[in-house]
């Protein structure tokens, strides 16, 4: 289907996006993960749902404000695995189809990449997940992986696959 200036806004409402550095606006956790939707429509029910998805809504329900929590300036008050965490909330709050991950753990240490990574292995079937990572060891889970360089596809397949000819080249 082409995309239009018609059918724009409806092709969006299938996508969602976590970035390598989420934006978060000096309001309450609720109100980040549900961004862009006025603080009286929020669904706090979706919102719940959505951070246990994201493997934060334990953190978030050990706070005393929990989902009123404020979390500063850019979530100043939050470490880089949290700030992450609502970002894939956000994501999924908006019950997107395809959630594209860009660069979403490169600035994480090891040990809260691996908890990212598992809260995003941990989705489901129902999404389709792009991840845009450079280190291969990211991709480990996927089911497909398609290296691009200079613009072009380089190769593609498994992680095995990958690894197979990374080692093969070596």
């Amino acid at each position: 289907m082409n995309i239009t200036e018609d059918n724009h806004r409806g092709w969006q409402a299938h996508i969602a996006h976590v970035p390598q550095a989420i934006f978060l606006s000096d309001a309450s956790i609720a109100e980040n993960i549900a961004f862009g939707e006025p603080a009286e429509q929020i669904d706090y029910a979706r919102v719940s749902q959505a951070a246990q998805n994201a493997q934060i809504s334990e953190t978030i329900e050990s706070w005393s404000k929990q989902y009123n929590t404020v979390v500063g300036e850019q979530g100043v008050r939050l470490s880089g695995g949290q700030r992450q965490r609502i970002g894939i909330a956000r994501a999924l709050y908006k019950q997107a189809d395809v959630i594209v991950f860009d660069e979403a753990t490169s600035a994480l240490d090891n040990d809260t990449e691996r908890a990212v990574m598992e809260a995003i292995e941990n989705l489901g079937n129902e999404l389709t997940v792009i991840i845009v990572a450079h280190r291969l060891t990211t991709l480990k889970n996927c089911t497909q992986i398609v290296e691009l360089k200079d613009g072009r596809i380089r190769r593609s397949g498994s992680y095995e696959k990958i690894i197979g000819l990374q080692a093969n080249h070596e």
